[in-house]
């Protein structure tokens, strides 16, 4: 049986015995907060854990390395939506240790593109477009310095309202122990 089929197998009985009942929300943050972070599979519940959250208290907005790429790309909007359609008031983004991303390299995964497939011809159709690849497939070197960026994109943002704390942290995906990078409430002041 295949992953999806196993999956689907699994989501029937879910269903079919109600196990959905005990996940019952509503779309509105119970803590007013909305939380930038890695997809990194460590965290999936180890997250929520560390930070006390039960489903429904806070809206959670993942990609690679919780990094605001661009101003006007998906994540940023993301946070916007969740702030003047879902009653957020505090954004918090949250790096952490031993990242893929502090790791990535261009020129190793362009050549992982190649090798499955994808042509030098697209590469450079690409390039042509205006997207420098080997900086958009970089990672970053300090974890830290990448949610600070992060948070100054957020907090600097023009459609961000004014006196929406922005906070940073990173978390170590194996204790779970957070440390504060940027304490939003203080750039309030």
């Amino acid at each position: 049986m295949s992953t999806l089929q196993d999956i689907l197998a699994f989501n029937e009985e879910f269903v079919t015995e109600k196990k959905y009942e005990r996940y019952i929300t509503t779309k509105f943050p119970n803590k007013k907060m909305v939380i930038l972070t890695c997809m990194d599979t460590r965290l999936l519940e180890l997250l929520p854990q560390a930070l006390n959250l039960a489903n429904g208290d806070v809206k959670i907005i993942k990609n690679a390395g919780a990094i605001v790429v661009h101003p006007l790309g998906s994540i940023m909007r993301s946070i916007l939506v969740a702030v003047y359609e879902l009653k957020a008031d505090e954004v918090m983004v949250i790096g952490h240790h031993d990242c893929g991303m502090s790791a990535l390299n261009a020129a190793d995964m362009m050549a992982k593109m190649k090798d499955r497939g994808i042509t030098e011809a697209t590469l450079s159709t690409i390039e042509n477009t205006g997207v420098d690849l080997k900086s958009w497939l970089t990672g970053f070197s300090s974890v830290s310095e990448s949610v600070e960026h992060s948070v100054g994109m957020i907090k600097k943002h023009p459609l961000l309202p004014a006196g929406v704390p922005v906070h940073g942290l990173v978390i170590d995906p194996k204790t779970g122990k957070l440390d504060l990078v940027v304490d939003g409430y203080e750039t309030e002041k």
